[in-house]
Order: C-alpha cells, then structure tokens, then sequence
C-alpha cells in the first residue's frame, strides 16, 4: 500500500480522519507531519494540517488463503451455508460471501457484518504475525450502503448549507464514516469531522470556514 496525504484541521484531526480511511487503529501506521496548520485570525489566512501515513504491514503470499480458510471455518462454527468469493487481492484484500438468508451475517445496520470483519481480521492478524487490512462483504451489503451514505452524504451537506449550522450523523463504524468524509472531500461548502470515541463515534458535517 503506497503513502497516503491527509488533512485536516490539526494533525490530531488528520489522524483520526486516517484511522477511517485506512480502516485501522493509530499503532497500524506511520505518521509523518508534513504541515502544521495554523488557525489564522477570525479564519483568515488559515491552514490546514497535512501528515503523510503508511500502514506498517508486510503480507505475504498466502493473505488469502488464510483469509479465506479463517471466514470459511468461522461460517462453519455459525452453521451459515454460504460461498466465499475472493473480490479483490489489492490492498485491502476484499471477500464477498454469497448464499442465501445472510441476513445474520449483516445484522442491524451492518453491526453483525463488521463484528464478523473484525473477527477475522484480528484471527488473521494472530496467523501471519502481522495486522492485514481486510474488507468482507455480504451479498454485495456494502455497496448498496456505500450509495445511500453517498446520496444522504450530499443531502446532509444541502440542509448544512441552506440551515447554516452543522449536522451530527449516528455513530457508524469505521468504514462508513469514511464513505462520508469522501463523498464530501471535495464539497466547497462543508467539511466533515469525526467526534466521539468508540461505537459512539460520528460523522459531523459543518460549514468550511471562508
């Protein structure tokens, strides 16, 4: 996985914002600030951070086949009767599991699905002496969710806009709040931040200071 850059207000802020879009926590990567911002005065001539992140990881060759030998056993132990597809072998290494009545597997609001994710990841990461990012869907779950955070991502950033006051969204695990914070990267009215900690973690959405 090649260097990552990332802004934000301050570095503390350009972390956090890392941890989502890498999907792991501060100890997985490496951070080096390249910028320090500064706030300006009344917001005038202010700047963001910017820190530049590597995840420290060397995978193997056999990524995913433990992977796959991990999810396939744990399907097993739950009694779930299902096929698990390799979707990608890039970083992260993407599996999709197909089959019928997998609603277990996703749970209420995909909270099954990333305790399951999490699972196998630290189960992996105990098999290979290394954390390896890994993203399992569910019947192609994920992106029918990652297009309705899109659209509700641009209808938040609309009401911001026309209220003039920030947005706080529900607590959303990791993945999910990054969905958020890049489909509105690129916004010229709004910033995202990310505030709480935990499974009480959110995405708010604000106006960008002129």
């Amino acid at each position: 996985m090649e260097e990552l850059e990332i802004s934000g207000r301050t570095v503390e802020e350009a972390t956090n914002k890392a941890e989502e879009q890498l999907a792991m926590s501060r100890d997985q990567f490496e951070v080096v600030v390249v910028k320090e911002g500064r706030s300006g005065v009344f917001g005038i001539g202010s700047e963001e951070s910017v820190i530049r992140v590597k995840p420290l990881i060397m995978p193997g060759e056999d990524v995913v086949e433990v992977a796959t030998e991990v999810l396939e056993t744990l399907l097993g132990l739950m009694g779930v009767t299902a096929v698990v597809e390799v979707s990608s072998e890039e970083m992260p290494v993407s599996f999709n599991i197909e089959g019928d009545d997998l609603g277990i597997l996703i749970g209420r609001r995909g909270q099954a699905l990333s305790c399951l994710q999490h699972i196998v990841r630290l189960v992996v990461a105990g098999r290979l002496k290394t954390w390896v990012p890994l993203n399992i869907d569910v019947c192609g779950y994920k992106e029918r969710r990652r297009e309705s955070l899109q659209r509700l991502a641009l209808r938040l950033a609309e009401q911001v806009g026309l209220r003039r006051r920030a947005i706080t969204l529900e607590p959303m695990p990791p993945d999910e709040r990054r969905i958020v914070h890049l489909a509105l990267a690129d916004h010229p009215d709004v910033v995202t931040n990310s505030i709480g900690e935990g499974e009480d973690r959110k995405v708010v959405i604000l106006l960008r200071q002129e």
